[in-house]
């Protein structure tokens, strides 16, 4: 059976709970880390096995479990045996188009979320983090390796901080929080782009900048998918009377919900501001095209009164005096050069120029 899908689709006929990837396979082979921590004393392991996992935990000690990369499949049935955590969970940590969302189990908390990053070309790319909260263990899966989480390491190893003594609901919360500022990075960077199209706009538009707005509103839409569903799921974190969620780690759940609501608006505030740069740029356009057809209806008419009197003149009647004129031909040409005058003269006066 193959061991990656890149669509839910494929794993049609699948029975429940089935440990396959599905999403994009990390470049890198998947690495598990463990950081042990207490109030005196952190340290960080490399993990081999899950023996290594419950040599820690009889220590007695907190554990973070970061494992990067989700190639880690016979890894994580060892763990889903070994803490009974259910399959249908544990196919949802492989399965990477999970929407954002909170399941309470009387043993743990299942929470996913999302973090975006966007590339130069503005293109907003998405990872799947599951977190997996015991009292005393928890699990982040994740799909690539990258310096997200750095911080947090570091401050966990530091000698004094409150990460240490508040236990691994707070470091759960705490790995949100990094997760939800990270979306402000990215709202400031959408930000720049929608204010670099409104000055290119109100310059020239161009149909690139057309290009450039459209994508902007899809990646909002993108965005927006994958941070709306978090003000729901932090609400339910709130409401849960789970022991894992201390009392005294509900205010800084509180406080990253304010955040997302901080985003939510934000989000919602650039998509309003593209839809008006949007409208400009179709205004533009179509003041554009007046002005153009403006012009060319101006050069039209004064050339009515120049064709027809051509016309006339250009027939092939025998008896028409004024071709026998000594003085016909400069007296066309000055009909030639005095019409556009005047006409030109009338349309400055109307203000049509």
């Amino acid at each position: 059976m193959a061991q990656s899908f890149s669509y839910p689709s494929d794993k049609t006929g699948l029975p429940p709970g089935s440990l396959v990837h599905v999403g994009r396979m990390p470049a890198e082979a998947g690495r598990v880390t463990l950081i042990s921590f207490n109030e005196d004393h952190a340290a960080e392991h490399p993990v081999a096995s899950i023996n290594d996992i419950d040599r820690h935990r009889a220590a007695g000690t907190n554990l973070w479990i970061h494992c990067e990369g989700l190639d880690l499949i016979e890894f994580l049935g060892a763990v889903g045996l070994r803490f009974a955590i259910h399959p249908l969970v544990l196919e949802d940590i492989l399965n990477t188009h999970q929407r954002p969302k909170f399941e309470v189990d009387e043993d743990y908390l299942f929470i996913v979320l999302k973090t975006l990053r966007c590339d130069q070309s503005m293109a907003v790319h998405h990872e799947q983090i599951s977190l997996v909260v015991f009292g005393d263990v928890l699990f982040t899966f994740r799909e690539q390796t990258d310096e997200l989480f750095d911080a947090l390491r570091q401050r966990l190893t530091a000698p004094k901080g409150r990460l240490r003594s508040l236990g691994t609901d707070y470091l759960a919360c705490m790995l949100m929080d990094t997760v939800v500022d990270n979306y402000f990075t990215v709202a400031d960077t959408i930000e720049e782009a929608i204010e670099a199209a409104e000055t290119t706009l109100l310059d020239r538009p161009q149909p690139a900048t057309f290009a450039a707005i459209q994508q902007l509103k899809r990646e909002l839409i993108f965005i927006r998918k994958a941070v709306m569903p978090l003000r729901e799921m932090l609400l339910a974190i709130q409401r849960s009377d789970s022991p894992i969620i201390q009392d005294r780690t509900q205010p800084y759940f509180r406080d990253v919900f304010d955040h997302v609501l901080r985003v939510i608006d934000t989000i919602d505030a650039y998509r309003d501001l593209l839809n008006g740069v949007l409208d400009i740029y179709l205004s533009s356009v179509s003041n554009r095209m007046n002005e153009i057809m403006k012009v060319l209806t101006v050069f039209a008419t004064i050339f009515i009164p120049l064709t027809f009197i051509a016309g006339v003149y250009g027939m092939n009647f025998d008896y028409m005096p004024e071709l026998r004129w000594r003085w016909s031909y400069p007296i066309l040409w000055g009909l030639f050069l005095l019409i556009p005058a005047i006409l030109l003269t009338l349309f400055r006066k109307k203000r049509w120029l």
